[in-house]
């Protein structure tokens, strides 16, 4: 029997107008509203983070064609427009949240665009959306070093922990980037399971510390989206992705060559 490939969609704000820095990883409500009646009528079932790791790890079967849901950073519209078209459906979903960007007593003032509050972030855990850590301030975490890497996942956690009154379980790496020691830490730091991004559709073979997702973004059509969570043309959608990231994953290993001479040599 074939190995199930599971489509884990990747979002980030859902805005009408969004700013700038968040318009091309953005979705209007509309179109979000749109795409969650797609998974509704071809009969996928959405399943949490947590919940996907748990069957693969068990060895439990899956359901029929599942499908993940899942944002990124903690963007205010995920409440205000994400939250009612889930509801609509009775869809679980994952929120990734950078702790410090959440409006509130750990603000550290990076956030993109208009964020979450802790209040927001509580209502949506209690309408049935998974909390996973995604930093504290964003970082590129394999750029950094081992005790900045430390302090963002566990601070993360801490808050999450802390507001919530559960430890979240799940984890999102910003930008998509680990390594080898970003994983380790990840798993040191108690969470259970990792989504990348990668645009591919994940597999239990790449292990719950790597899971890829696909982007769902401005320009995503119906057409392209109805084509990827049917995991059809994956690599040819995605083509233009990949390509990018194989050419900046050469400049930033330079770049980190760079910095370990510097560091060495001081």
């Amino acid at each position: 029997m074939s190995e199930t490939r599971v489509p884990i969609l990747m979002y980030h704000a859902v805005a009408t107008d969004p700013n700038e820095a968040t318009r091309a990883l953005s979705v209007t409500p509309e179109a979000f509203a749109e795409q969650m009646a797609v998974l509704a009528d071809r009969g996928l079932t959405p399943l949490t983070t947590a919940e996907l790791a748990a069957c693969w790890r068990s060895g439990r079967a899956l359901p029929e064609r599942p499908v993940l849901i899942t944002f990124d950073d903690g963007y205010e519209g995920v409440h205000r427009h994400a939250l009612p078209a889930l509801a609509k459906h009775g869809f679980p979903a994952t929120l990734f949240v950078s702790t410090g960007w959440l409006r509130g007593p750990y603000d550290t003032g990076g956030g993109l665009d208009t964020m979450l509050d802790w209040d927001q972030v509580r209502e949506l855990a209690a309408a049935g959306v998974e909390i996973g850590g995604h930093s504290h301030s964003h970082p590129q975490l394999d750029q950094v070093s081992d005790a900045t890497l430390r302090f963002e996942l566990i601070h993360c956690k801490e808050i999450v922990s802390d507001q919530l009154g559960i430890a979240p379980a799940s984890f999102a790496y910003p930008y998509g980037y680990s390594s080898r020691r970003v994983r380790q830490a990840v798993r040191e730091t108690g969470y259970a399971q990792a989504l990348a991004v990668g645009n591919g559709l994940a597999r239990r073979a790449q292990g719950p510390y790597a899971l890829r997702r696909v982007t769902v973004r401005r320009s995503t059509g119906i057409e392209e989206f109805e084509r990827v969570v049917e995991g059809r043309a994956i690599a040819r959608t995605f083509a233009g992705d990949r390509a990018l990231t194989k050419g900046y994953a050469v400049v930033r290993r330079v770049r980190q060559a760079r910095r370990l001479v510097s560091r060495s040599a001081g």
